[in-house]
């Protein structure tokens, strides 16, 4: 037993503080070098609150004075069951304060019960933090196996607390509970019972505590970061037209937050976009400097939002220039001339060719072109060559072709007298037939009289001009009048220009020199035009012209029921007058076929 218990109290008070401010230094000294190691991502608590269970082992005796100048001395038991809690608030990551409190009865009167006020010691870690902590305070202290009658079994002395223990984290709690594995402290009691005899007495003790339980953290020591942003525009420097790309990098966000992005521009200048990344169309914007700033927060506290620059550049742009030339620059008529196309762009950019011309046509795409006269006026053409760039910048020249004029043509000898005469007698006129005719059982009858010496006389005069003009040719063009289907008036009408054919092929005119087209019902005289020719007829007195209008409806449909007659070389055409003094005009005007109209005398008779 000590026999200066105070200077002995002292003593292990200053060890206490010793060994607390050692283990500060060594934990500030080793925190630089270990920063590796040291908790990322969250930050540490600012305060702890501990709540757990604690074994208290004493070891020393109480000394008490008896009658007769003896004294009695008896020892502490182990004390296997007690609470424990504490509250330590942090001034930075490694150093805080701590408040203790223990409890550890026992039924035989010789608990303890004690508290503590001093510092404490962390090194926070990725995922434990083992800390050390120096306290002083006092120990309500039970004699050991002091009788509960006596009147005083406890008492109060000062005690010291020196030790250390680790923490390891719950992630699955959010980082805001941890266990603690063990806490191991050195603890000195000192306590004085009084000096009554057999009773009073000194107690010195030096006692070993271990405890395990539960830490949660509130708060947090190290505010976040405040949100941070930087961007880049790629390329920094482009010619119209050509994009630029910002993208900006936020840092420090809250995952937990919703972030927005917005931008705004210098100069006029308009920016879109909702995230961070923007891109600019520069085809409208002026040569010069341009600032894209980018804004990104997640809300309106000082440090929950933050702006970002970029800046680019819009580089004077030169349009491409270009010449034109022809070779030759005098062509014949039809003839071709190369057109030359000499392009050349200041930034050396891809360049595209195209041409126009305003007469004859212009083909090519590349820096030559061919142009073609076909077709073309005498004269200047003018040929454009044009020229562009990648990014839509273009340029254009002229040159010019003449095309000369083409040489007279050959005059034709000038027509004989007997070509005239005859071009005079061929005074053709349209062949008429009967309704139905040619029938079709009967395709070789219906050209009647007075219409074969029509064609008669036709043969004889074109005869003698094919010898004067050997490529002369006819045309024979077949009608019909309204009446039936049209299929069936483009038969007749067919059959009507092969039976002429026929008869002037017999009359001996090459079969090669006629021409035929039927028309069936199409291209038909109308009543008016029909009407005009009657009026017209220098066959026909006034009094029969009157008397023919009231039959007007019956010439109408005879006066399309013919084949008109054509020389092709001079484009005379045969008159279409109807012949009314014909001995077998009034066949022709009948509108039955004319085995009708036998069959109907027939029955007269």
């Amino acid at each position: 037993m000590d026999s200066h218990p105070k200077g002995r109290l002292v003593r292990l008070i200053m060890a206490g503080c010793v060994l607390g401010l050692g283990a500060s230094m060594v934990l500030a000294q080793s925190a630089p070098s270990a920063a590796s190691t040291a908790k990322t991502g969250t930050s540490p608590s600012r305060m702890d609150v501990f709540l757990g269970y604690s074994y208290l082992a004493p070891h020393g005796t109480v000394t008490t004075p008896m009658g007769g100048g003896t004294t009695f001395s008896d020892s502490y038991s182990s004390i296997n069951y007690g609470a424990i809690g504490s509250f330590a608030y942090y001034f930075n990551r490694y150093v805080g304060g701590q408040v203790e409190y223990a409890n550890h009865p026992d039924g035989q009167n010789d608990g303890a019960q004690d508290f503590g006020l001093g510092l404490i010691f962390r090194y926070p870690m990725e995922g434990m933090t083992p800390f050390a902590h120096a306290l002083a305070g006092a120990v309500r202290l039970g004699g050991p196996n002091v009788p509960n009658f006596i009147g005083h079994p406890y008492t109060w002395g000062p005690a010291l607390t020196v030790g250390g223990g680790m923490d390891y984290d719950l992630p699955f709690m959010n980082n805001r509970f941890s266990l603690r594995l063990i806490q191991a402290d050195f603890q000195y009691y000192h306590a004085d019972f009084g000096p009554e005899p057999g009773v009073g007495g000194r107690a010195n003790v030096n006692a070993a505590r271990l405890s395990t339980g539960l830490v949660m953290h509130f708060g947090s020591l190290v505010p976040p970061p405040p949100v941070a942003y930087s961007c880049t525009a790629n390329p920094d420097s482009v010619f119209p037209g050509e994009p630029v790309t910002v993208t900006c990098t936020p840092a420090n966000l809250n995952p937990k937050k919703n972030t927005t992005y917005s931008w705004s521009g210098s100069q006029g200048l308009t920016v879109s976009g909702t995230s961070a990344t923007t891109t600019i169309d520069t085809a409208s914007l002026q040569p010069g400097d341009y600032t894209v700033t980018g804004h990104v927060t997640q809300g309106p506290k000082a440090g929950q939002s933050a702006d970002a620059s970029a800046h680019f550049t819009v580089k004077q742009f030169e349009p491409p220039t270009v010449s034109c030339t022809a070779n030759p620059i005098v062509v014949q008529p039809n003839g071709t001339a190369t057109i030359t196309a000499t392009g050349v762009s200041p930034q050396n950019r891809q360049l595209t060719y195209s041409y126009s011309a305003s007469a004859g046509s212009i083909s090519g795409t590349s820096n030559t072109a061919t142009l073609s006269t076909s077709g073309a006026p005498a004269g200047d053409i003018t040929v454009t060559c044009n020229v562009q760039d990648d990014k839509g910048q273009t340029a254009s020249s002229t040159t010019t072709v003449t095309v000369q004029a083409p040489p007279p043509p050959p005059q034709p000898p000038a027509p004989t007298p007997e070509q005239v005469r005859l071009e005079k007698r061929l005074a053709l006129r349209s062949v008429f037939f009967p309704t139905n005719a040619p029938p079709p059982a009967h395709p070789d009858r219906g050209l009647l009289e007075s219409q074969q010496q029509t064609l008669t006389s036709l043969a004889t005069d074109f005869k003698s001009y094919l010898d004067m003009k050997p490529n002369a040719t006819i045309t024979l063009t077949g009608h019909a009048d309204i009446r039936a289907s049209a299929a069936y008036n483009q038969a007749l009408t067919e059959r009507r220009v092969d039976i002429v054919k026929q008869f002037l092929v017999q009359q001996g005119i090459p079969e090669s020199a006629i021409n035929t087209q039927a028309e069936g019902k199409e291209q038909q005289l109308s009543r008016d035009e029909v009407k005009s020719l009657v009026d017209q007829s220098p066959d026909l007195t006034n009094t029969e012209k009157a008397k023919m209008d009231r039959n007007l409806t019956r010439i109408y449909l005879a006066q399309n029921r013919r084949v008109d007659i054509t020389l092709n070389n001079t484009g005379q055409q045969s008159v279409k007058l109807y012949p009314f003094n014909a001995a077998d005009a009034e066949t022709l005007l009948s509108e039955r076929a004319p085995a009708a109209r036998r069959k109907a005398a027939a029955k007269k008779h």
